[in-house]
């Protein structure tokens, strides 16, 4: 039954497990499979070729499993290959985009900050977007060069990682920003941390739960929502180790699964 079929996710790694958390927590009767690549991480540093064939590849393995919807938890993926994807496959694909609109509609400084990889920044998909919502907004883009693999190593808590930070975030310190835009999924796990180094009065925004709402919203337009009350199913597959998946998805590690799988 289509109902009973997965919701299919994937990402250039880890931190796609962002949204999938947003996800099981709106729908948590639904069964998924989450593929991490974490052996192409990150794809913010390929080409615009490289990231539309590895996104191909991701959805064909999802629609493989048997998926009855694809969400892309990757900015730079969804900025560069969404259109693709849309018009490669008959499956219903939601992608992820940084938090632009609702930063550019709720600031009082005029002046938002926005993390996310080189990859999103300098994709045509987020420069349209950028431009229709920040007409008369300062906006200060920058690239969380190595925050990404830090992540991927499960370095979030490093001094490492608070250097980096502390260095990407001072000049938007200096800009007057009141909202940071997190640009790519594993930026969520460095919530805490931006909230050590930030001004109380900066707000931080991410897509996950936006993405979670569109989810179901697709979802029910289809009439695809499991009804079925039994537990569900939540598989996790990596083709590097698993070791950052299981630590950050410690909470759940009765309720999910967690292989290494070549992909």
């Amino acid at each position: 039954m289509k109902n009973e079929a997965a919701i299919g996710i994937f990402d250039s790694g880890v931190g796609g497990t962002s949204i999938w958390q947003e996800i099981n927590r709106l729908l948590p009767l639904e069964n998924t499979v989450y593929l991490a690549d974490s052996k192409n991480a990150p794809y913010g540093y390929k080409t615009k070729e490289e990231i539309i064939a590895l996104s191909i590849k991701n959805v064909k393995i999802l629609i493989e499993i048997g998926c009855k919807i694809i969400i892309v938890a990757c900015n730079t993926a969804t900025t560069n290959a969404i259109s693709v994807l849309r018009s490669t496959f008959d499956i219903p694909i939601i992608g992820i985009e940084p938090a632009v609109k609702p930063a550019a509609l709720r600031t009082t400084t005029k002046s938002i900050g926005i993390l996310a990889t080189k990859g999103t920044l300098s994709s045509i998909l987020f420069s349209k977007t950028s431009a229709k919502f920040t007409k008369d907004i300062s906006t200060i883009e920058i690239v969380g060069e190595g925050l990404v693999q830090l992540i991927e190593m499960g370095k979030i808590e490093s001094q490492e990682m608070t250097n980096l930070l502390k260095k990407y975030t001072d000049q938007m310190i200096a800009a007057n920003i009141d909202y940071l835009v997190l640009g790519c999924s594993h930026y969520p796990y460095l919530t805490p941390q931006l909230e050590k180094i930030l001004p109380a009065h900066i707000k931080i925004l991410d897509s996950g739960e936006a993405v979670a709402k569109q989810t179901r919203a697709v979802l029910e337009s289809f009439n695809l929502l499991r009804v079925e009350k039994s537990k569900p199913s939540l598989q996790f597959y990596s083709n590097a180790e698993i070791g950052t998946l299981q630590f950050l998805l410690n909470k759940y590690s009765n309720d999910i699964s967690i292989e290494k799988r070549d992909f």
